[in-house]
């Protein structure tokens, strides 16, 4: 389904957490057709923005845990975390014009 990096509750805090700069987190499920359309845009948008931000993927069904501890409540759901913490969240599907604004604006907010 997608070319992305996946992480499992096991690895989020050295992959998420603690990394060297903001990471968005994809959450998803492989039954999920909006997760699914929304793949191939987050794919161009981690090209784009490699240098200044980490793309992973976290399958809900497999990671419900993980997925209920960051209050995840809808599919896809992207959080943004920097520094250790959450700093913001895009829920839903969205073209890549809009997705791209709406990291931009999570990336200001990273710092």
């Amino acid at each position: 389904m997608s070319d992305l990096p996946s992480v499992t509750g096991e690895n989020f805090q050295s992959e998420v957490l603690q990394g060297q700069k903001p990471v968005l987190v994809d959450f998803w499920a492989p039954w999920c057709v909006p997760c699914k359309m929304i793949g191939p845009v987050l794919e161009k948008a981690a090209a784009k923005l490699g240098d200044r931000l980490r793309v992973v993927k976290l399958n809900v069904e497999e990671e419900k845990a993980t997925a209920d501890s960051h209050g995840v409540m809808s599919i896809p759901s992207l959080v943004m975390f920097a520094g250790g913490k959450e700093v913001g969240r895009i829920a839903g599907f969205m073209d890549e014009a809009r997705l791209s604004a709406e990291i931009a604006d999570l990336l200001e907010m990273a710092g």
